[in-house]
């Protein structure tokens, strides 16, 4: 295969905020800003945030998933920094939280439980 995954890009009507928002929330940098399209590394990934015209209608189609070690206090920090909790949801092994950033993306934050 010759194909190697760059970045995931999300479509925003304030790339340079959301960017910033996403390096403070992964705890990254910002490695590239051409103004209608900036680059942030953290968490051991690339996100691309893209200017578009309005936003895009409807939930999103592709959404990240993290996981924590303390889900709770990961979700804390991230409330903190303006994210909001949209659900919780479980199944056997795994837990997680459904957020959204400021502009209403969605992503998810699990942790692992313990075997019974």
């Amino acid at each position: 295969m010759t194909l190697s995954m760059e970045a995931v890009t999300v479509d925003s009507t304030e790339p340079g905020s959301l960017a910033r928002w996403w390096a403070d929330a992964l705890d990254g940098k910002i490695i590239a800003d051409y103004g209608f399209y900036l680059a942030v590394a953290g968490a051991g990934a690339v996100l691309g945030f893209q200017r578009v015209g309005e936003p895009t209608p409807g939930k999103n189609r592709v959404h990240l998933d993290f996981k924590a070690a303390d889900r709770l206090a990961e979700v804390a920090r991230l409330r903190g920094l303006g994210a909001s909790e949209v659900g919780e949801h479980e199944v056997p092994g795994m837990v997680w939280t459904v957020l959204a950033d400021p502009e209403g993306n969605q992503f998810c934050v699990s942790q692992e439980l313990p075997a019974d």
